[in-house]
Formats: C-alpha cells, structure tokens, sequence
C-alpha cells in the first residue's frame, strides 16, 4: 500500500506541473480537483457505509484537519507553479522529520535514536537540494519555501487525523475533510477561477481526472490505511522513497534539469531511509 502510494503521488508531482504549465492557473485547478474529489468520496461513503455521521467530540480534530489540508493544497499548487517538479519532489523527503518533531511534541510517537540519524542525515539532503535549485528556478527560494510548507501541513494532518482511524474508515473521514477543505480552497480561488479560460486542450482535463483519482482518491485510501497499521513516523520513513520517483518522472517526463548537487541531497535523502529501515521505529500505542 505504501510503495503504490508513493508511486501515485511522486507521478502527480509531474502531472500538476504540467496541468500548470499549460493554462489552468494553481487555484483554479485546486478548486476543480478537490470539488471532484468531495463528490467521489461522499459518494463511495454513502454507497459503503451510509452513513457520514461523525461524533460530535471529534468535530474539532476533523475541523482542524480540513483547514490544515486546505493549507496544504495551497502550498502545493503555489509550490509548483513557482518552481520544478524535480526540485518539489526531492524536497518532499523532508515529510518525516516534520512527522517526527510533531509527532514527539505531542507525545504520539517514541523514536529510537536510530531514526533521529537518519532524519540528520535526510535533513542535509534537502538542504542540498535547495542549495542546488534556489537561485536558478523562477519564484526562488520562495518556491522552495512553499515546498517545505507542503511537507510540514502534510505531517499535521497525519498526525491529526490518525487517531480517527481508531473509530471511523479512512473513506469516511476522507468524504467529511474533502469537502470542508474544498470550500476554503474554493473561496481561495474564486479571483483565479473567475478569471480561468476553460478552453483547454483535451490532454489537461484527462490529466486532472487522473490527478483526481489516483493521487487523491486512491492513495487517500491507502495512506490512512498504512497509518492504522504502522503509525505515522514508520510510514513515513517509506515517503523518503519519493523523492527519487518524483524527480526521476520530472526528469523523464518534463524533461527538468537535475543539477549534481541536487543529485547529492537526493542521495542522502535515501541514505536517511536506508538507516531508518535497519531498525524501524515503534509508534507509542500503535
């Protein structure tokens, strides 16, 4: 389940880009995926469960899901649009040490010493890569910026949403956060999808499907399901597998530079996980 969810989403890397790059503007196509997106899963949810009923105690906790995930869309579109697929898929390694600083600083995670090496060592990897990138790409290392926000939204709202699993389906929490985080998205991008030209060629919309239903829909699943079953920081040791993938497919198929030092934080990136790997961490009370 990990490794096709990191595949899934190291590939919409190189899909967003391209959908950006050819006239939908970064909100605009966050408004349109995500209100896809709040259709299929409120309709799989109802189909399966019938029920979206959610416990009032937990309201709070899928609230704050919902806006940190909002946060999150927001940084990637903008992320993209300022800077390479290449340069946002290698620093999308920097995902587990976000993990594992929140996940300590609320008492969720116990990490061996082992794990915080590795994070050191992934750490100086991204760190290369922004060396290498920063100043030659367009937006600069606000671009760059916008990458790490990616990253550190992405592990709140792990961390956030993980004991929910605990009482409800991934789909169902998936059918009651999409839709709350589309409709501050939508309200976000109402000057750029008011000002949208919609005539697009027939290649951006199929790929917006698949950005759609692959890298959020299915993965969503998939994700939600690891944590259940591993913990947060053990699952995402194995997203350090995706900056390699994401940067490989931007290379291949947008044809991006990759610079030799962005290479080198690349490949301490993936040292981080081969140290984490050889003795995996133990989530508290998973």
């Amino acid at each position: 389940m990990l490794l096709a969810t990191v595949l899934l989403w190291a590939l919409n890397v190189s899909v967003t880009k391209y959908i950006l790059d050819h006239g939908l503007a970064p909100l605009a196509y966050a408004t349109v995926r995500y209100a896809l997106a709040a259709v299929i899963f409120v309709g799989l949810a109802l189909l399966a469960e019938r029920s979206l009923r959610i416990e009032r105690r937990h309201l709070p906790t899928l609230a704050l899901a919902a806006v940190v995930l909002w946060l999150n869309q927001l940084s990637f579109v903008l992320a993209l649009d300022a800077t390479t697929a290449t340069t946002i898929g290698l620093l999308l390694g920097a995902i587990p040490i976000f993990t594992a600083l929140f996940g300590v600083a609320l008492g969720r995670e116990r990490l061996a010493p082992r794990f915080w090496t590795a994070a050191a060592i992934s750490a100086v990897g991204v760190a290369l890569v922004a060396l290498g990138s920063g100043g030659d790409v367009a937006g600069g290392y606000g671009g760059i910026l916008l990458g790490l926000g990616i990253c550190a939204t992405w592990a709140v709202y792990s961390i956030a949403t993980a004991p929910l699993m605990q009482t409800y389906s991934p789909l169902r929490v998936s059918a009651v956060v999409i839709p709350s985080a589309w409709m501050l998205i939508a309200l976000s991008g109402i000057p750029q999808t008011r000002s949208q030209d919609w005539h697009l060629g027939w290649e951006v919309w199929a790929l917006l499907l698949f950005a759609t239903l692959g890298p959020l829909v299915v993965t969503n699943i998939l994700w939600f399901r690891s944590l259940h079953r591993v913990g947060p920081a053990r699952a995402t040791l194995a997203v350090n597998l995706q900056p390699f993938v994401a940067a490989l497919l931007a290379v291949l198929l947008l044809s991006e530079p990759l610079s030799i030092v962005q290479f080198a934080g690349g490949l301490l990136i993936a040292a981080g996980l081969v140290v984490a790997r050889r003795r995996s961490p133990r989530a508290k009370g998973a």
